[in-house]
């Protein structure tokens, strides 16, 4: 029973971070980041790295401030290197598509920060990663998103509006 109870915790914070998701997508951004900030408490810094990474990609998107929305992706890329490390238990087909996305957000970030340099960077490391995204509707999404940011910094490196971050995805464990 106490097994059963410890590999359904997980979905069961996957879950709640996904209706938080369903909040924020429905237009209510302040009580989404409420919500988020709430679970990240209850969770800590010493919790699942699966799910602080997926935690912290989705709360940047509710950001007002922009290096506030950079310190989060930071913390989703921190998370998600800790599944990829080698530590013991550490599983790295877990997030290994998360990667286009989280570099992709970074490159967002540091562009909206005047920092095309650090963008043009992580630019690269989201193409890099790209080539483990599925070929279904997520992974294009995500390689379209980097196309287009890669015209936007090869044209000027300024941002035209909101609409070219890439998809968020809740990773399976």
């Amino acid at each position: 029973m106490a097994e059963r109870q410890e590999q359904a915790a997980p979905d069961a914070v996957l879950t709640r971070i996904g209706q938080v998701v369903m909040l924020h997508h429905g237009g209510d951004r302040e009580e989404a980041r409420r919500r988020f900030l709430d679970l990240w408490t209850e969770m800590g810094e010493a919790g699942d790295p699966l799910h602080r990474c997926t935690l912290a990609h989705y709360l940047a998107d509710t950001q007002d401030d922009p290096a506030d929305e950079l310190a989060w992706d930071l913390r989703a890329l921190s998370a998600a290197e800790e599944l990829t490390d080698g530590r013991p238990g550490a599983d790295p087909s877990a997030v290994r598509g998360f990667y286009p996305s989280l570099y992709l957000n970074l490159a967002a970030d540091y562009l909206k920060l005047g920092r095309s340099d650090a963008a043009r960077s992580h630019l690269t490391l989201a193409r890099r990663a790209s080539g483990v995204l599925a070929d279904d509707g997520y992974g294009a999404g995500v390689r379209a998103a980097i196309s287009r940011m890669e015209l936007r910094l090869r044209d000027d490196g300024t941002p035209d509006g909101d609409g070219w971050g890439p998809p968020r995805q809740r990773p399976t464990p």
